[in-house]
């Protein structure tokens, strides 16, 4: 159970939020370094969304395995292990010596990201004083895409500007998590239990019956806006290599950035309009988005490529924070957690089922081709999504 009465001064959400920014910036790290891996080790664009996926399977696998183990074990031991994932997956691409280390860190990575995602957010929600839930959603939301934003953006700019490309950005993730893990031993553990303590056992997608009516919908509208993250991080790189000529590292992590970024804002926004309409509305803006992205693809434009990329990170941030907010306000606080862990499972999904499709369309298609695919599918997924949150909303909301 959470007692904010066994509460102790730390450095409350928004360190917590910090701890699950840096581990997040861990998962998106190597996004513009894929380039330089293929012309060392020599393998195709269907091999990195293949590298990407096993990234992203290791994500369901921990949240379906361990989804719920902060609720057992408390928030700080979770992350603990968290932290020491992301390391150990740094350590893996320090080390790198062929595909099979490539494979094993974005294993690990994957892992640490699925036991971020739930505890992450349920640390930042549980530690927010009376009357700043809503302040600490958005703290936690932010903290998971700008974190993801800034791992492209950093490493870019390491990667064209400084030395040891392959080197320095794990070297500097490294760092950011030791400090991490230092402000993660002082937060307040806010899970107690009266008696023996429950038994630790895999959960699966556990969702609480009470929860059901507002859990589906929320979570169509996270697996369509992740999958166009999943583009980006996947796909984007190789197109402006390919298609446009930009060999600028540092330009590739900004426009992987933009959409998390412009998702941070689209967050924001949410906090002005309401979750109620941020819902619909952030599904028409995400397909507003895709259309523009599936035009730049066609034209071979980088300008309208980059507005694809804003507008449809905005209406992604939009429905991922009002998803996440009306799921988590559902949930029962003894399984918030394990609630939120099964939001980010079908969330991933979002990120991992198209991109293996995307990376087999480009064996026949091509890069350009099977981007131009993609983005008409998701553009009927998330319209039919918008049209049906639009028509019943969540009843939380």
């Amino acid at each position: 159970m959470i007692d904010s009465s066994r509460r102790r001064p730390g450095p409350g959400y928004l360190g917590a939020a910090g701890v699950f920014a840096v581990g997040m910036m861990g998962t998106t790290l190597p996004t513009p370094l894929y380039g330089l891996y293929r012309e060392r080790i020599g393998f195709s664009e269907l091999i990195v969304t293949v590298v990407f996926a096993v990234y992203a399977v290791g994500v369901i696998v921990a949240l379906l395995l361990a989804g719920g183990a902060s609720d057992v074990l408390g928030r700080r031991p979770v992350l603990v292990v968290a932290l020491v994932l992301s390391a150990l997956s740094a350590v893996c691409f320090l080390l790198e010596g062929g595909l099979p280390l490539l494979y094993l860190g974005r294993v690990l990575s994957g892992f640490s990201a699925g036991l971020f995602s739930g505890t992450g957010t349920a640390a930042v929600l549980d530690l927010a004083p009376p009357g700043r839930r809503g302040r600490a959603a958005l703290a936690a939301t932010a903290a998971n895409m700008g974190g993801l934003g800034l791992g492209p953006l950093v490493s870019g700019l390491l990667a064209q500007y400084a030395p040891r490309p392959l080197i320095l950005p794990f070297l500097v993730h490294l760092g950011l998590l030791a400090v991490a893990l230092v402000v993660t031993l002082l937060l307040t553990e806010t899970v107690h239990h009266e008696g023996a303590r429950p038994p630790l056992r895999p959960q699966g997608m556990r969702v609480p019956p009470e929860v059901r009516g507002v859990f589906g919908p929320c979570a169509l509208a996270a697996f369509a806006g992740f999958s166009l993250l999943g583009l980006f991080t996947a796909v984007a790189p190789a197109f402006l290599t390919e298609t446009l000529g930009e060999h600028n590292l540092a330009v590739t992590g900004a426009v992987v950035f933009s959409v998390f970024c412009a998702s941070t804002g689209g967050q924001l926004l949410m906090g002005r309009i309401g979750a109620r309409a941020a819902l619909p509305w952030g599904c028409a803006v995400l397909a507003a988005g895709l259309v523009l992205v599936g035009t730049s693809l066609l034209v071979e434009s980088l300008p309208l490529l980059l507005i694809g990329a804003l507008t449809g990170g905005a209406g992604q941030g939009m429905a991922f924070r009002a998803g996440l907010t009306a799921v988590g306000a559902a949930a029962p606080e003894e399984h918030r957690g394990a609630t939120i862990s099964a939001f980010f499972v079908v969330a991933y999904l979002g990120i991992s089922l198209p991109v293996v499709g995307v990376g087999a369309l480009t064996v026949g298609l091509g890069v350009r081709g099977a981007g131009m695919v993609f983005t008409a599918c998701a553009i009927v997924l998330v319209v039919t999504v918008g049209a049906r949150v639009r028509v019943h909303p969540p009843r939380t909301l």
